[in-house]
């Protein structure tokens, strides 16, 4: 089974009345993997999400999270019994205290683990005895993560878990996810508009636009796939047209003709000093930079 997706979607589409929220996506989440889903708002990420979790039923494709058929509606509540959810509003009940909810939530899940309850209630310092109503957004968001990682889940799914979080809060919420990936084996599948976050702790990511995926793949792979080659005239930099494959973006500005290349940047580079230019200089993307670049492409 270590082989088998935790997620595995194909030509998966859901319609609201005219509108495509997804169409045609494809994605897999290997087992074990801290998996990150990248998109502009309205790309399809929450529906996405929605579907897996069996609270939309999708329009075509298919859909099997932990081996389960999405769709189906005995597979769709052993799914949500064997995953963790961390909506975007971290929804609680608000009159309960900390310690109600938790004694509240622990009987739904066989597998609850008392000792990371314990562990993390140390961890996010929440007192059993304050009031949800009372605790800070960034306090309620610790709350509903403990709830979704001491129910034993084989699968955590983040909907932008650090939305409105301090940097210091972030950092903890960040630190706690990968450890605990680390300790109990655990997959998780978040999506964010923190790019900088996805890079910090993501192993794997998905870049979906207008509801399918435009880029998938191991972060280490596509970052070493993707090169920014600037070049520097001595006069104003030339029009260019490259006829080598992977050119995703080419800048002119002034004196430096900037090149993105997504697939390499030696087929590109031949023809870039055949301009005769001064200097050229490769390096590295950021994945924001290959956030930014994809999309525009799409566009």
């Amino acid at each position: 089974m270590a082989d088998v997706p935790v997620i595995d979607i194909a030509g998966l589409r859901k319609r609201y009345g005219s509108v495509d929220a997804v169409c045609g996506l494809d994605l897999q989440v290997p087992r074990g993997s801290i998996y990150g889903f990248l998109g502009r708002n309205g790309a399809g990420k929450t529906t996405t999400i929605k579907v897996l979790l069996g609270m939309a039923r999708p329009s075509g494709g298919a859909a099997r999270v932990i081996g389960l058929a999405a769709d189906a509606p005995d597979a769709s509540v052993e799914i949500r019994r064997r995953t963790g959810f961390v909506s975007e509003d971290k929804e609680l009940f608000d009159f309960m205290t900390v310690e109600e909810i938790v004694r509240f939530t622990a009987p739904f899940f066989p597998r609850w683990r008392r000792d990371l309850e314990e562990r993390y209630r140390r961890t996010f310092e929440l007192r059993g005895a304050i009031r949800v109503k009372a605790l800070s957004r960034g306090m309620r968001t610790k709350l509903a993560l403990l709830l979704a990682l001491c129910r034993g889940a084989e699968l955590l799914v983040l909907d932008e878990p650090t939305a409105g979080l301090d940097p210091a809060a972030t950092e903890e919420l960040l630190q706690a996810l990968v450890g605990h990936v680390a300790r109990d084996e655990t997959t998780i599948f978040f999506s964010s508009h923190q790019i900088a976050e996805v890079e910090q702790i993501a192993d794997r990511i998905a870049i979906v636009d207008r509801g399918r995926a435009v880029l998938a793949g191991a972060l280490d792979d596509l970052r070493e796939s993707f090169r920014r080659v600037q070049l520097v005239f001595d006069r104003d930099a030339p029009q260019a047209a490259f006829r080598a494959a992977g050119v995703a973006r080419v800048r002119r500005q002034g004196r430096v003709l900037t090149v993105i290349a997504s697939g390499g940047a030696e087929p590109i580079l031949d023809e870039a000093r055949a301009l005769g230019p001064v200097s050229v200089d490769v390096a590295p993307v950021t994945l924001k930079e290959i956030f930014l670049e994809t999309v525009a492409t799409e566009e």
